[in-house]
């Protein structure tokens, strides 16, 4: 029987988007993949390339005691059912649960750190109350996984010096990689110069940043355009109300295209791609931008920092800045041989470290080196620490 490994998530857009990929290459080394999560709109694609996908019914926001007790209780069911060898576990929920679901079975556990999102990034009286309640959790379930993957060095220092995770689990893999073969180098646009903002429409990207950094470049630039990409996302805290996107459009200042499937056609629309986040894992937009050849203004923040070198594939800014982030990408927008210089290094840094190539690798290359199925996640402090190079 082969090896099976389940990839889980708390949406299945997530495992389409950023997974689908990795999949492929793992069932190419023989194993059978099955994905998890709560059912979606992505569930017909992910079949369609080959997998089978298995729902799960855990909400991103719910705190009903009782609804999280029987989450929990449905993926002991599925892991009792699909009997794995491996389960990666991606962002907090599907963390915290798989560790309790889990408890004395034979199968190892790995968990994805994608960032440290609104409960670790958030300042307001919420994120702080759901801080106090989610570390002890937290150290708690990682101590029941083989190996816990970070993004970036900053957040593997962060949860070492917080004690949620010990040394000899964190492993480095620098997000998810890019597809250098679909997102290559496209001619710039002709028309007025355009900047873009794609991703989820949170306030912790910046969106109300870029926002108010377009007010000011709009007085020294009223032929740019100020581009909106992305939905909210209600199922969390930090999104920006839909009616406040509306307000920004009908407003003039911002323009705001919604959702849009095709990624490659925003780029394809944009001079510069601008990410004025307070912090990421490892911002994947950012580096298609980099690999369609896009210069990018970002903040000098966690994860951001990864993809941009100041100066020499992009340009970084103080974090809550418009002023700063107004007068960066008005200096790119009327630069097109800075912008195209920037872009040009950025590709060529994707290229050698970022490709899905070596980050599917990388990603496989854990798998294997775990101890077979029957060890307990809990006994994982006397495993040899992974390197992650």
């Amino acid at each position: 029987m082969s090896p099976k490994l389940l990839l889980v998530a708390n949406t299945d857009w997530y495992l389409h988007r950023f997974r689908l990929s990795l999949a492929r290459n793992v069932r190419q080394h023989g194993w059978e993949v099955v994905l998890v999560s709560p059912p979606g709109p992505y569930v017909p694609a992910i079949e369609a390339a080959g997998f089978r996908h298995r729902p799960w019914a855990v909400g991103r926001r719910s705190v009903n005691p009782w609804r999280e007790a029987r989450a929990v209780w449905a993926f002991r069911q599925i892991l009792r059912h699909e009997a794995p060898n491996v389960v990666h576990l991606h962002t907090i929920k599907p963390l915290l649960y798989g560790a309790l679901a889990a408890r004395g079975l034979p199968v190892a556990m790995i968990g994805s750190v994608t960032g440290r999102g609104f409960v670790f990034l958030g300042q307001g009286w919420q994120a702080r109350l759901l801080r106090g309640g989610i570390r002890p959790l937290y150290r708690w379930a990682t101590r029941r996984l083989q190996r816990v993957i970070f993004e970036n060095r900053d957040d593997m220092a962060f949860f070492l010096q917080a004690g949620l995770v010990r040394a000899e689990q964190a492993t480095l893999i620098e997000g998810v990689g890019v597809d250098v073969e679909l997102f290559r180098p496209l001619p710039e646009p002709q028309g007025p110069p355009t900047a873009v903002l794609a991703g989820r429409m949170l306030w912790d990207k910046g969106v109300g940043v870029f926002v108010a950094a377009a007010h000011l470049l709009r007085q020294q630039m009223p032929e740019a355009r100020l581009v909106l990409v992305g939905r909210p996302d209600p199922g969390n805290p930090a999104s920006v109300p839909e009616d406040t996107l509306q307000a920004w459009a009908a407003e003039g200042v911002v323009e705001w295209w919604g959702w849009q499937e095709d990624i490659r056609g925003v780029f394809a629309a944009a001079h510069v791609v601008a990410l004025p986040s307070l912090g990421e894992g490892l911002p994947t937009v950012l580096l298609e931008a980099a690999a369609s050849g896009r210069a990018i203004v970002t903040t000098d923040v966690t994860g951001c920092r990864e993809v941009v070198q100041h100066g020499k594939t992009g340009l970084l800014v103080p974090p809550n800045d418009p002023q700063a982030l107004a007068q960066a990408l008005e200096r790119l927008l009327r630069d097109a041989p800075l912008r195209q210089r920037l872009a040009a290094a950025a590709r060529r840094l994707v290229e050698s470290r970022f490709s899905q190539r070596q980050i599917n690798h990388q990603t496989w290359a854990l798998y294997a080196s775990l101890p077979p199925a029957g060890s307990r996640a809990d006994d994982s402090r006397t495993d040899t620490p992974h390197s992650p190079c």
